[in-house]
Parts: structure tokens; C-alpha cells; sequence
């Protein structure tokens, strides 16, 4: 059996359920002698699932009366019987794909013109959600989790601060355990927002997500949501929308979450 010839493609086929049962043993021979290899995919496994759980209740969410008008076709004339253009189930994928292709970073960016309308659809996809997406894409990957790691602290924020053009700077949360792992760039609704990573001696990570996009809105209040499995706080401070995202208890998370709020407030 020759296992060199697999690819980076048949790999993700294999996570996807898209390679031919055929190819089911070469892999899993492949995989037992790349145990690196093994767990990496393992990783891609639990952010599916973990994706799914954060969007497939976006499929019951009832449509914007927009997006609802699509669903008729106007009549051709006088008399003619005014036929549905789409199916609700269908125009209920297009809604979950849009927000998707929004958040996941994956897709790549939208079109211009469609960013001008990202105020409307922020209303669908807030805050706490957009950082529990950025989460359970990044946080799960053992090999690069982060662009820019700790070790390069001060060129990770010079470089965030000047993409978002204002100063950004991650807060330190190693007194209750959280060690900064590094962070990375993200595309926002209509610019670029930073996802600070950090990790504790168990392995577990936390993402602070950071944006300048959702500050509209002088509601600075402490707020807590559930996004699937995982748990988040966010919140409000002058330009700055902040969201911590992880999958731990409600309560830790809160504990972690309070630090930072107390040293980016003073900031």
C-alpha cells in the first residue's frame, strides 16, 4: 500500500467523508504511522462539529423580510399564478452561507458593494457570535493557531494596531493562569478586527476578540452568551467591542473575562 502519494486534498476528503470507502485503509495506514498527522485532523473533526453546533440553529431563524421577498416571483401578467422563486429551506441555506462566509474568514472577503450593507447584517450576526466563530476555527489548530506568537509580543501589536488604525494591545492574564499564545488577523464585517489567543498548563484556550466595528451601540454593559458549546462575555468600552470566547464553565470564564475587562477599561 502506498501511502506517499496521499495529499493534502485526499486528507480533507477523508475528514469530509468524501473519499471512496476504497481509500478508507490507505489513510487510516497513513494516519498510524503520522500520529501528528492523526491529531491534526482530529482538530479539523471538532471544529465541524463544533461549527455545526453554532450555526445550524441559524437554519430556524426566521428570515429578513428582505431576503423573504426573494422568495416570490413577480407575476408575468394578468392571471398568471405567482410561483415561490425559492423554497424557504433553501433561502434559510443562503441566509446560514452568508453569515458564514461573513465570520469564517475561510471563504475570503466579500464583494465591496455587499460590505455596504454589513450594518443590516450585523443585526442577524452580533458580537458574541462572530467571536465564538473566529474560536472554534483557530483555537483547536495544534500547528498554527496564532500568526504572530507571544515570543513576538511587541510586533504582533504594533502590526494589529496598525490595521485597525488605533493602538491594540492584549491583556495579561497570566496571574490567573492564561499565558498569551500570540494572535492573528481577521476580517471583520467591513474591516479588519485581532483575536488574541491564550492557553493555560492543560492545554485549554481562551480568544479575545477584538473590533472596532460594533461600538455603535453605547450599550457598555457586562454581557454573557452561549454560542453552541462555547461560552462568551463581551462588551463595549469607548471604540473598542471586546468578546472572550471559550469552552469552559460559565464562572471561570467569567473570572478570566473580569481581569481583562479591568485592565483594557483603564486603557
Amino acid at each position: 500500500m502506498n501511502t506517499h502519494s496521499i495529499t493534502e486534498a485526499d486528507l480533507h476528503a477523508y475528514v469530509d467523508g468524501r473519499l471512496p470507502e476504497s481509500r478508507w485503509g490507505e489513510i487510516e495506514a497513513y494516519l498510524a504511522v503520522h500520529p501528528d498527522e492523526a491529531e491534526r485532523l482530529q482538530a479539523y473533526r471538532e471544529q465541524k462539529a463544533a461549527l455545526r453546533t453554532l450555526f445550524d440553529p441559524v437554519l430556524d431563524e426566521p428570515l429578513p423580510a428582505a431576503m423573504r421577498e426573494l422568495a416570490e416571483l413577480p407575476p408575468a401578467g394578468a392571471g398568471a399564478p405567482h410561483r415561490p422563486l425559492l423554497t424557504r429551506w433553501s433561502l434559510q441555506r443562503i441566509a446560514a452561507s452568508l453569515v458564514i462566509a461573513m465570520l469564517g474568514g475561510a471563504a475570503g472577503w466579500l464583494g465591496h458593494g455587499q460590505y455596504q450593507a454589513s450594518e443590516r447584517l450585523a443585526q442577524v450576526v452580533p458580537l458574541s457570535r462572530q467571536a465564538a466563530v473566529a474560536h472554534v476555527v483557530y483555537s483547536p489548530d495544534l500547528r498554527r493557531p496564532v500568526e504572530v506568537t507571544a515570543e513576538q509580543e511587541d510586533q504582533l501589536v504594533k502590526w494589529l494596531s496598525k490595521r485597525l488604525g488605533t493602538p491594540v494591545s492584549p491583556p495579561k492574564l497570566g496571574a490567573i493562569g492564561y499565558e498569551l499564545v500570540g494572535g492573528r488577523l481577521l476580517p471583520g464585517n467591513s474591516g479588519p478586527v485581532a483575536q488574541f489567543m491564550y492557553q493555560e498548563g492543560s492545554g485549554q484556550r481562551l480568544t479575545l476578540y477584538v473590533s472596532t466595528e460594533n461600538t455603535v451601540r453605547r450599550d457598555t454593559g457586562f454581557r454573557f452568551a452561549r454560542e453552541g458549546e462555547i461560552n462568551v462575555f463581551y462588551w463595549v468600552d469607548g471604540k473598542f467591542g471586546y468578546a472572550l470566547s471559550g469552552s469552559i464553565a460559565k464562572g471561570e470564564l467569567a473570572k478570566v473575562a473580569t481581569a481583562a475587562y479591568d485592565q483594557l477599561e483603564r486603557k
